[in-house]
């Protein structure tokens, strides 16, 4: 179980940090940049991703990850200190975070503008509250539905209050824990799509289910494909708003069966690349721990100093 959940973390670190090279491109403007395609990390550790070279807020660098694996780490951190998961204690952690805390991420923006840990909002429908979850994931096993839907809640509710964006939290969650628990690829779907119907209904009030719709239709689509390019899939679901994004990233995680393939599938698709390379990397880590590119990982770790191994042992510890 330890190792499983360390994978998931390291998927979650080395999709952030291989896909950000690519993030808000188009599938064409990734060729642009790397005309034979994402291959890992395109240039030397800790120097400058050439596209941010001169960046005015910050000159990303090769190897670093962003706000998707700082704020799961906030996560992490919150859930070893208090033993559970309350919105409050992750907003503490989550004002300790420094990166993408701009006016042009409008959810974290907000909330570091309030500097009130227990700040609950109602808006934002983005994918960050998706992302930051995989610890949720780790604490509660499978089986605890209902309590991972409510702890993905109070993971997301500081930044991201939309039904769209708790649902993708708890549909993550749910997919993280049961990959965990060696759950079988439909299993994961089902355990996702369960949570993401639960918690969509609950915050809307509504009998809707769109996420989860979401993630039932891209899930069947891909499942039948032959083989996964990333033209056709970027033409097909670009990952650029919720109903894409987190979906797409679920079903890659369940019909790939390797971390390091999804996260580069994810690279060279484009848009919301880290997002997406950093949720199915997360899934699948957690299905094939063997499957994780360990080089990156040192790569990462070397970058950022994260100590991922330290979380995944706590986290593990308390799982139940």
């Amino acid at each position: 179980m330890k190792e499983r959940i360390l994978a998931c973390l390291k998927g979650i670190a080395t999709g952030d940090a291989i896909g950000k090279q690519t993030e808000t491109l188009s599938h064409h403007g990734v060729l642009g940049w790397y005309p034979g395609g994402i291959h890992g990390f395109e240039g030397s550790p800790g120097t400058s991703i050439p596209r941010y070279v001169g960046n005015a807020r910050r000159a990303w660098r090769i190897g670093e990850t962003t706000d998707d694996t700082e704020g799961t780490i906030a996560v992490a951190r919150a859930i070893l200190r208090e033993r559970n998961v309350h919105h409050a204690s992750v907003g503490r952690e989550l004002l300790k975070c420094t990166k993408s805390v701009h006016s042009g991420v409008k959810s974290l923006w907000e909330f570091h503008q309030a500097r009130d840990p227990a700040r609950v909002t109602q808006r934002h429908d983005g994918c960050g509250a998706a992302i930051r979850v995989a610890p949720v994931g780790a604490l509660y096993k499978s089986d605890r539905l209902e309590d991972i839907v409510a702890a993905s809640r109070e993971a997301s509710i500081s930044t991201h209050g939309g039904a769209l964006a708790i649902a993708a939290a708890a549909s993550n969650a749910a997919a993280v824990s049961a990959a965990i628990d060696g759950a079988s690829a439909l299993e994961i779907v089902e355990f996702a799509r369960r949570a993401a119907v639960q918690a969509e209904r609950e915050r809307s009030g509504s009998v809707a289910a769109t996420f989860a719709e979401a993630v039932h239709t891209i899930h069947n689509d891909l499942r039948q494909w032959s083989e996964l390019r990333p033209a056709e899939v970027a033409a097909r679901y670009f990952p650029k708003d919720p109903l894409t994004i987190v979906p797409l990233a679920l079903a890659l995680g369940t019909v790939m069966q390797s971390a390091e393939a999804a996260i580069l599938l994810a690279a060279n698709i484009g848009g919301d690349s880290d997002s997406v390379a950093s949720i199915a990397g997360a899934i699948l880590g957690a299905r094939y721990p063997d499957t994780v590119n360990d080089e990156w990982y040192t790569v990462v770790e070397k970058v950022n100093s994260h100590d991922l191994l330290s979380l995944a042992e706590g986290l593990a510890a308390l799982r139940c």
